[in-house]
């Protein structure tokens, strides 16, 4: 007897079948859009926008200067295309990470397939990790968070990696992965990273090398035995690389102990780098000369080496030509044994010392009240101030007597340059600085007083080689310029061009300034060229600036954390690095003095009762003598010698007003001499007038039976 078949059981497989294959579609479906990656951007998009955490820095020709970081996330450079990655270091990355990198899409299934038969077996396996796999994790980081290795985010991976075969070529997938791939320390990409451990270009990479960059790949961080160990198996398994694993681990110990972890740029101007690199990625092509840099920091680097750096510790160095204004050289300082390396020395503010002095002669010249012949006492005096009295001394505490403007200038000699600021104005001499680009200055002549005259006020290398390059261009005075190309200022005439030309006349005239420095100082060249020195209070700043027909050289020598020089003056610090920027520019063509320009005439003249020999002199036209001598007291040209300008008087309030008169006092004969204060008549010069003073800023003038001005003075009552 048979069994028939029951028609519901027949009736149920496809039902079942159906419900299998539904729950499969869900799972399937499920485990799809669980692992499904993020979207992987265009090769062009990654390219476009990838910004180097560098900028870079060129002289005029384009040759780099310098690098700055600036961005401090992740050290990267430019962009570096596949063709120039060396064709060693090319193979033995595909070789050591992804063999079948040419033939696969993305996702080596042979290489899984061995994967999970070691994982079975126990085998040790090489992974299965693509580079297109890794570079989806390179540009998505949840693809590769850390502890996060399971099945779903390696599927996400792999099909990540396979969109990016999809779209992208071999040759952008490897291109990519070598400029995204983190390497050792904070480098990122090959750029960086064969600069900061091979300290070569990628191009540069030799077999070693590739070995040695495809076994830091697995772990960047690798101690030196570990590196040497995979490198030796990545060189074995590459045909031409060096067999013997002696030398490359030695070449792994070099690299994991940072030797080649200096930069690989110039590092030329790292201060002007500073200065002008803002964003990443930004390149700036200056006026910079490269050779001129170089002689620069050579020539300060010889100099502070032979002070020594118990004596001075910082320099700095500015070239400018005197034509165009564009900033040759710029070095802010040389490193050495400096305790403060990172600030800018040819930025930084410092007491201008005695290097003011030629634009106060200046001044006083092209006004007619004094000439280079002019003779001036070099003797003690006291000046009643606003803080009490000030008493100016010379350099060497000595005093000359009767000595011409030539030789107080030329000599640096304090007490005439004082002097010449009285006959001249605190506020005049502050507002001529101000025009020359002294933008330090920022208080009015009071807060400064006679003292400006020495150079109490602060002032940066830029500004003094600016301000002395307009003597150069006979008192034209224009801005400097450290980008080219950039559009130069129309000049601006600040100082009369006979000044101008007086003033450099002196200050290149050895003889002149043979008492103060010797017949055969620094400052003295084979060749025309004006040369100023000074050093500030408390040997804190020495400064010599110059100029020659084509170039203006400013020099800076000190302490910048502000502790004093022991032993080192104007002619032993700056100018003997002042001497050989000079010589170094004009080799083979040495500098020509300037022609004399419209406005100044020649005369000999005699000086009796100096010291000084007679010479032939430069006057301003209409002021020239042939004979110049202390005039006697009575001679002398009336000036008020009470209040002194600048000064500041204070009422007391518990003494009556009436009592406080200030008594008004005026040398020389002054005899039909009146005086004005605040545009009204006093009174007679000579009758011992007295001031009722009010509170406020006056203006005391005294003038001559012509109503002409002789003197001035501005006071303040508080």
């Amino acid at each position: 007897m048979s069994l028939s078949p029951v028609p519901g059981r027949r009736r149920r497989w496809p039902h079942v079948l159906a419900w299998a294959a539904l729950a499969a579609l869900i799972l399937v479906t499920a485990a799809h859009l669980a692992t499904r990656p993020p979207a992987m951007p265009a090769f062009e998009k990654v390219r476009a926008d990838w910004r180097p955490s560098e900028a870079w820095l060129y002289d005029r020709d384009g040759q780099l200067l310098d690098s700055e970081r600036v961005n401090f996330e992740r050290r990267r450079l430019a962009w570096v295309p596949l063709e120039d990655i060396s064709p060693a270091v090319r193979s033995a990355v595909v070789q050591s990470e992804d063999r079948r990198f040419w033939s696969h899409g993305g996702v080596d299934w042979l290489a899984i397939a061995s994967a999970v038969r070691a994982r079975w077996t126990g085998d040790r396996s090489r992974g299965a990790s693509t580079l297109p796999m890794q570079l989806a994790a390179f540009l998505d980081p949840s693809l590769a968070q850390p502890g996060k290795r399971d099945w779903r985010t390696k599927l996400r991976q792999m099909r990540a990696g396979q969109a990016l075969a999809a779209n992208w070529s071999h040759e952008q997938m490897l291109e990519a992965y070598f400029n995204l791939l983190p390497l050792r320390g904070e480098a990122q990409g090959i750029g960086a990273g064969a600069q900061s451990l091979f300290g070569k270009k990628p191009a540069e990479m030799g077999r070693t090398d590739a070995a040695l960059f495809a076994g830091l790949l697995p772990n960047p961080a690798a101690s030196a035995e570990a590196l040497g160990r995979r490198a030796c198996r990545v060189a074995r398994n590459n045909p031409g690389a060096p067999k013997d694993c002696t030398a490359i681990r030695a070449a792994a110990a070099t690299l994991v102990s940072g030797e080649h972890a200096a930069r690989f740029d110039p590092g030329l101007a790292p201060h002007l780098a500073v200065r002008l690199l803002d964003q990443p990625g930004k390149r700036v092509t200056t006026t910079i000369d490269r050779r001129i840099q170089t002689a620069a920091i050579v020539a300060l680097r010889r100099q502070l080496a032979g002070l020594g750096s118990d004596r001075v510790r910082d320099g700095a160095v500015v070239v400018l030509d005197n034509a165009s204004g564009e900033v040759l050289a710029y070095v802010g300082g040389v490193g050495l044994k400096s305790t403060a390396s990172q600030v800018d020395g040819a930025n930084a503010r410092r007491q201008a010392g005695s290097t003011l002095k030629p634009h106060l002669y200046a001044q006083v010249i092209e006004h007619g009240w004094l000439t280079a012949a002019s003779i001036l006492d070099d003797s003690p005096v006291q000046l009643d101030t606003a803080s009490g009295l000030y008493v100016p001394k010379n350099y060497d505490h000595s005093f000359k007597g009767p000595v011409s403007v030539r030789h107080a200038l030329a000599s640096s000699l304090n007490v005439p340059a004082v002097r010449a600021l009285v006959i001249d104005d605190v506020q005049q001499f502050r507002d001529r600085l101000w025009a020359l680009g002294y933008h330090g200055l920022v208080e009015d002549g009071e807060y400064y007083g006679f003292s400006l005259a020495l150079g109490s006020a602060e002032v940066s290398l830029v500004e003094q080689a600016n301000a002395f390059r307009s003597f150069a261009n006979l008192g034209r005075w224009s801005p400097v310029h450290f980008l080219a190309g950039e559009k130069a200022e129309a000049p601006r005439q600040i100082v009369n061009p006979a000044a101008a030309f007086i003033v450099g006349d002196i200050l290149a005239d050895a003889s002149a300034r043979t008492d103060a420095f010797g017949a055969d100082s620094a400052l003295r060249l084979p060749f025309w060229a004006a040369a100023k020195t000074g050093t500030s209070k408390g040997m804190r700043d020495n400064w010599c600036i110059g100029w020659s027909d084509r170039f203006t050289v400013a020099v800076w020598v000190g302490n910048l954390e502000g502790d004093s020089m022991r032993a080192v003056s104007g002619t032993s610090g700056a100018a003997p690095v002042w001497r050989d920027v000079m010589l170094a520019l004009h080799a083979g063509h040495p500098g020509k003095p300037p022609a004399m320009p419209d406005g100044v005439e020649a005369r000999q003249i005699a000086l009796p009762g100096t010291r000084e020999p007679p010479r032939r002199e430069y006057f301003l036209r209409g002021t020239a003598q042939t004979e110049m001598a202390a005039a006697p007291q009575t001679a002398r040209r009336p000036r008020i010698t009470s209040p002194v300008s600048g000064s500041v008087y204070a009422l007391d309030p518990d003494i009556p007003l009436g009592r406080q008169r200030l008594a008004v006092t005026v040398s020389g004969s002054v005899a039909g001499y009146r005086l004005i204060l605040d545009k009204k008549a006093l009174g007679d010069a000579d009758a011992g007038q007295q001031i009722l003073p009010r509170p406020g800023v006056h203006m005391l003038t005294l003038v001559d039976p012509g109503g002409r001005m002789i003197d001035r003075v501005r006071f303040t009552v508080r």
